[in-house]
């Protein structure tokens, strides 16, 4: 039986589905927090009080690896995700769950962490969750951190652990009731119930470097097997798997692992007897393989509803902090101000547009969709900005482009400055006509510019790459800053890399086995094709197939695209291409063999005409005529053999008042296009088609002045 994603066994192996992996693995990085829920201290009777364990709150191993460009003055648990800092999006699903005391173990910048913990509203006497801190340099993994907490005795009863970077809205009730449940029938056989959330393959919360296929038994929820996808082009199972007694084994690809999980007591010893425990998935692995010798087991729960998704790297930061936006992780949305900060007061208008306290937006200047502007923040005139998420008391210049683009606080970005999903940290300042490409990094207080483009994917930083090489061990608090200082001012800034005018250094890949793709993969994570948008286009594929089978309406049509486009993370850019792109291409599945530029356009003709509601539901600002006429361009570059057939599709969405005129003859005069774009617009019979418009523009013209 195959069902979206997974496969289900009936005492034999039938097959499994393969697919590409997704996420980066990063357990120098995580931050680990343990929980004690307050159902799990309340005893019975008057021995309630006496036998109450101490609770164990969270940990946080702060090696910063992964975001070491960006975490060098700071903890990867205070980088902010839609303004807030990441442990406050932790700690309050942890209270929401009814947590009532948290022990957070920090390494790393621990000073940093409990400051900000402090002056939050988790350390005042009315919070619900009592925050308390336990700091270590000794603690390098997960696995030190619960053998010091099994020798000093801190466990006694059930706790939640969770990575201190997850954001989740989810309700584990049910998942903790089955896990006592376990645990009350067969004593200490089950230890740790992991939480999944049901996630197709190319979500775009799903990452390579988390992706894992799963072996369960489906009637008791049992976990069998676990393995990471990561680099493997087939999977491989233990033919014990089923050749047991188990009736329904059931292989699942269609989970995301939200990194909680529900833990005994036992957790903490079996790592204590296992000094090879580093991490969680060494545990998991250890126990499957001895589970008849040590005869303990683990399980799962999986949420089909919900929010969980777990931050590890700039991708999956990009990721959540627009789902936070687009409201997918309600209540923890942007006005709520969950975090009880006077600084996060927001209004929230339509299209999913906040806006803090004292900002002023400049004339001519539009917010489009899915922006976050914190206060005190200035933007000057004929801005645009989409999809990003601004900090506090920005200054942001004239003519200046935002899409994807995450400024944190104090950031100043210059005059005609475009920045394409890119990440600008704290204080760091862009100067005129700065271009940069996706994936860019400036960390804080670098200045670049003016009149530079950034390629994809750069680094730069204040911190010289090779003082990273130099100390290896960034567990160590704050002894290396004053050195890092003084070789700052040592060293000179490349004008090349980082402008005339700019401030910091270049991170490049110096390690002759590492190339540039694997640096920025390091910290942006892997990526490979666009997965979300190319199961975003066969999904709408798939729904306009089924819409002309069953003559289903266009404005239910628009409805599942809709939801689709939410479900995937699609903007409305990319709404409109894949649109044009899904019904230009049609017609070529009907054709095959008889594919020319007059059957095509007959094929069609009459699917247009059907579907111009879906179009005219879409296409509203001239952003989207163009992005639309992009799209159509696009697709006869790729199919020359139709070119003669463009003038009478383009002449049909002008006759279906589809496309403007204008915005056709602003498309056709672009002079910034290809070698390709330039020789379609040769074409004969699209001039004449233009010329047609022109002709028609200036007769209206000259009726309107008569």
């Amino acid at each position: 039986e195959v069902t979206t994603g997974r496969l289900v066994f009936f005492s034999t192996f039938q097959g499994c589905q393969q697919r590409s992996s997704k996420m980066l693995r990063v357990e120098e990085a995580q931050q680990f927090i343990w929980q004690k829920t307050a159902s799990e201290k309340q005893r019975k009777g008057d021995k309630r009080v006496k036998n109450r364990a101490q609770p164990l709150g969270g940990t946080c191993c702060c090696r910063n690896t992964v975001f070491s460009s960006l975490c060098v003055s700071f903890s990867q648990a205070l980088l902010p995700m839609a303004n807030v800092a990441m442990i406050d999006y932790t700690l309050e699903f942890l209270t929401a769950t009814g947590v009532e005391e948290t022990f957070v173990f920090c390494c790393w910048k621990s000073a940093e962490i409990k400051e900000h913990l402090q002056k939050s509203k988790w350390c005042r006497p009315t919070s619900p969750n009592t925050v308390r801190f336990v700091t270590s340099d000794l603690y390098r993994s997960l696995g030190d951190v619960l053998r010091d907490v099994d020798a000093k005795s801190l466990v006694r009863s059930d706790f939640i652990l969770v990575t201190g970077d997850v954001v989740s809205n989810l309700n584990i009730s049910r998942a903790l009731e089955e896990h006592k449940l376990r645990r009350k029938m067969e004593k200490n056989v089950s230890v740790m119930t992991m939480i999944f959330k049901e996630s197709s393959p190319g979500h775009h919360a799903r990452c390579k470097e988390d992706d894992i296929v799963i072996a369960m038994d489906s009637a008791t929820n049992r976990v069998l097997h676990y393995q990471r996808t990561q680099g493997l082009k087939r999977f491989r199972f233990p033919m014990s798997l089923f050749q047991n007694s188990i009736e329904n084994v059931e292989v699942r690809h269609d989970l995301l692992d939200c990194h909680i999980s529900i833990c005994s007591p036992q957790v903490a010893e079996l790592f204590t007897d296992n000094f090879d425990y580093q991490t969680r998935d060494d545990f998991v692995r250890g126990l499957l393989v001895n589970e008849e010798i040590l005869g303990n087991q683990i399980h799962m729960h999986v949420t089909t509803e919900e929010y969980g998704a777990h931050i590890c790297n700039l991708l999956m930061y990009e990721a959540v902090c627009s789902d936070i936006i687009r409201r997918w992780v309600y209540p923890l949305t942007p006005e709520m101000n969950f975090s009880d900060d006077k600084n996060q007061s927001y209004t929230h208008s339509k299209h999913n547009i906040y806006r803090g306290v004292d900002v002023s937006l400049g004339h001519g200047s539009m917010l489009k969709e899915n922006v976050l502007i914190g206060q005190g923040t200035v933007i000057g005139s004929n801005c645009s900005i989409m999809n990003s998420v601004i900090g506090q008391n920005c200054r942001i210049g004239d003519e200046v482009t935002l899409d994807g683009a995450f400024l944190w606080d104090g950031v100043h970005i210059a005059d005609n400055v475009v920045i394409c999903h890119s990440v600008i940290c704290d204080e760091a300042e862009v100067k005129e006509k700065v271009k940069l490409k996706p994936h860019c990094v400036l960390s804080s207080q670098v200045v670049v510019g003016p009149d530079i483009t950034l390629s994809e994917g750069t680094v730069i930083s204040l911190h010289p790459p090779d003082e990273e090489e130099e100390d290896d061990d960034q567990f160590s608090d704050d002894s290396g800053v004053n050195k890092e200082e003084s070789k700052v001012k040592l060293k000179g800034y490349n004008k090349k890399d980082v402008g005339s005018e700019g401030r910091g250094y270049l991170w490049k890949a110096d390690d002759k086995n590492e190339d540039d793709e694997e640096q920025r993969q390091s910290l942006w994570g892997e990526e490979g094709m666009d997965t979300q948008a190319f199961v975003f286009q066969n999904e709408v594929l798939g729904t306009l197939q089924r819409g002309e089978e069953e003559n289903i309406s266009c404005d239910n049509l628009v409805l599942e695209i809709n939801s689709l486009k939410y479900a995937y993370n699609i903007s409305l850019n990319e709404m409109m291409q894949v649109l044009s792109k899904v019904i230009l291409e049609f017609p070529l599945q009907q054709l095959d063999a008889n594919l020319d530029s007059q059957n095509y356009f007959s094929a069609l003709l009459p699917l247009l005409k059907n579907w111009t509601p879906l179009f005219k539901n879409y296409i509203k600002r001239s952003s989207d005529h163009l992005n639309a006429l992009f799209a159509i361009e696009e697709f006869f570059l790729e199919h020359d053999s139709l070119c003669t057939s463009i003038a009478k599709v383009l002449m049909t969405f002008y006759q279906l008042e589809i496309l403007e005129e204008d915005v056709i003859l602003n498309w056709f005069s672009l002079r910034d296009v290809s070698d390709k774009g330039k020789q379609l617009r040769k074409n004969q019979r699209l001039q004449k088609f233009i010329q047609w418009l022109e002709e028609a523009e200036e007769e209206s013209s000259d009726g309107d002045q008569d």
